[in-house]
């Protein structure tokens, strides 16, 4: 789907296709069209699947990952394998990548200390936030972007209410939820997320996988 100026597709979970060859977090995808980019944002099973990426992966891919991916990536011998924490900035293909902390205030899933992020593109003129496994935190205050994809499945992350109000901090034009669907979180937190989001001034669209 096309948004502000950019190509946005879910894929699933965590799991996003941007401008048709960046890819987030791909997990249980179909799609198998070559990766210039892979962005993971954490070690877990369901954000950083190797299975998955081999279905993408190109000698010409640059995969952006933390250090505990490590293990699970070498595998992939031939791809540009670039490690990652928080506040880096990355410039790949005249796209410009940020890098932002992702993790848990009052649960112990995605502790601070373990340095995983979230990412803001920049491309087209647009700034994409994926939010990564994340509770509302206080460095979202700085991030400047005009989309943002957000989780709302709650447990492991924001639940759909904090994820409403996390897009309203952040001032940001559109929000599009993830990380429900599959492991947790339903369609109808989907839509309660889309709900909330629009009555706070956000405009909020739910993408098909």
């Amino acid at each position: 789907m096309n948004i502000e100026n950019s190509y946005i597709e879910w894929l699933g979970h965590a799991s996003f296709r941007i401008n048709k060859n960046i890819y987030i977090d791909p997990y249980q995808i179909k799609s198998i069209d070559p990766a210039k980019i892979i962005l993971i944002t954490h070690s877990h099973f369901d954000h950083c699947s190797t299975q998955d990426i081999a279905k993408i992966v190109t000698s010409e891919t640059v995969i952006l990952a933390p250090p505990d991916c490590l293990s699970k990536l070498r595998q992939f011998e031939n791809v540009k394998l670039k490690m990652v924490e928080p506040n880096s900035i990355f410039n790949i293909n005249d796209i410009k990548i940020k890098t932002v902390p992702a993790y848990n205030i009052n649960k112990q899933f995605h502790p601070k200390a373990n340095d995983w992020v979230g990412y803001i593109i920049e491309a087209n003129g647009d700034k994409i936030y994926h939010a990564g496994d994340t509770d509302i935190i206080p460095e979202m205050s700085n991030i400047q972007a005009n989309i943002a994809l957000l989780p709302i499945g709650g447990k492991y992350t924001m639940d759909f209410k904090e994820a409403a109000h996390a897009a309203q901090k952040m001032k940001v034009k559109h929000a599009i939820p993830m990380h429900y669907g599959s492991i947790i979180g339903t369609k109808e937190n989907a839509q309660e997320f889309k709900t909330l989001a629009n009555s706070l001034g956000v405009r909020a669209t739910i993408l098909e996988s």
